[in-house]
């Protein structure tokens, strides 16, 4: 049995899709189905009810299932170690972080990949609740992401700072000189939202109990980095983590009054299995980093 053959049928047996999981694993479908019927052949046993329409585990595949994943985190922990042992640093570290830190973390990636050329980066932006999940199937080794609503009791989440919750628009918008602004002042503005798969428009629903339809939304967008392109090409104003526009020079980030709408920027790791040395590394990095500095003393 080999560990390339386990390593399909969990893809498989995750996606319940042979499509899908081929387009995952870079082979093409026939080839799959052929390295899946090699394994039932070996194991002496069929893995998957396949109809026309749908694929799901027969009880031989039910049962071979956690031990597959077991036997290829536990082949993914051998090789970790031994690399570590040798004291050069290798590897792959798998890294997601939701939209919002994209900018966050370029410095921290820059001197990473100067210092340890041998690790290769693979980084996804994805929603914090779609980071979690592959987190939580050790997909991931750490996710950069707010604190979540709910704890997971096999994550570990490390606070790296705190982040406010504000009404961002360019700076030279009439109420860009405002220290604080009201819903009143938002009602008479036209607004872009974030989409209510980021945290940031989950908090601002949540924390203002905000009835929509008394705001001007002019837009509803996903992505972050989009959000702020169209705040700093247009006059419109958005609502989300003072975060997002940090290095936008043009545009201001201005508190909402009447409440503390704080958003806490986390590391997010799984609490099993081994401690890839060059996560340990790059979280130090990201620790350290005058960039994360500057961002906790300006938001004391």
């Amino acid at each position: 049995m080999e560990l390339r053959h386990l390593n399909y049928f969990v893809t498989v047996a995750r996606t319940l899709n042979f499509s899908e999981a081929s387009r995952q694993l870079y082979i093409t479908q026939g080839t799959l189905s052929q390295q899946i019927q090699q394994l039932e052949g070996e194991i002496g046993s069929q893995l998957f009810d396949r109809t026309r329409h749908s694929v799901v585990l027969t009880e031989a595949g039910e049962e071979l299932l956690p031990l597959a994943i077991k036997t290829i985190e536990d082949s993914e922990i051998c090789s970790n170690r031994m690399r570590d042992l040798k004291g050069a640093l290798t590897g792959t570290l798998r890294i997601g972080t939701t939209p919002s830190f994209s900018s966050l973390l370029t410095e921290t990636v820059r001197k990473f990949i100067r210092e340890h050329p041998g690790v290769k980066l693979n980084i996804q932006s994805e929603t914090a609740a779609d980071l979690i999940e592959m987190l939580r199937e050790k997909k991931l080794d750490l996710v950069l992401a707010f604190k979540p609503a709910m704890a997971y009791d096999e994550l570990e989440s490390e606070p790296l700072f705190k982040n406010t919750l504000s009404a961002v628009m360019r700076k030279d918008h009439p109420l860009a000189s405002h220290k604080f602004l009201t819903m009143e002042d938002l009602e008479n503005q036209r607004i872009v939202l974030p989409g209510k798969s980021l945290q940031a428009r989950r908090a601002f629903d949540r924390y203002l109990g905000l009835d929509t339809r008394k705001l001007n939304v002019t837009l509803e967008v996903n992505e972050p980095n989009l959000i702020m392109d169209i705040v700093q090409s247009t006059n419109l104003i958005t609502v989300i983590s003072s975060l997002a526009a940090y290095y936008r020079t043009n545009l201001v980030a201005i508190p909402l009054a009447g409440g503390n709408y704080s958003m806490v920027g986390c590391i997010h790791r799984h609490k099993e299995g081994y401690r890839k040395r060059s996560a340990e590394i790059f979280i130090e990095m990201l620790r350290d980093s005058a960039q994360i500095e500057r961002i906790s003393k300006s938001l004391d």
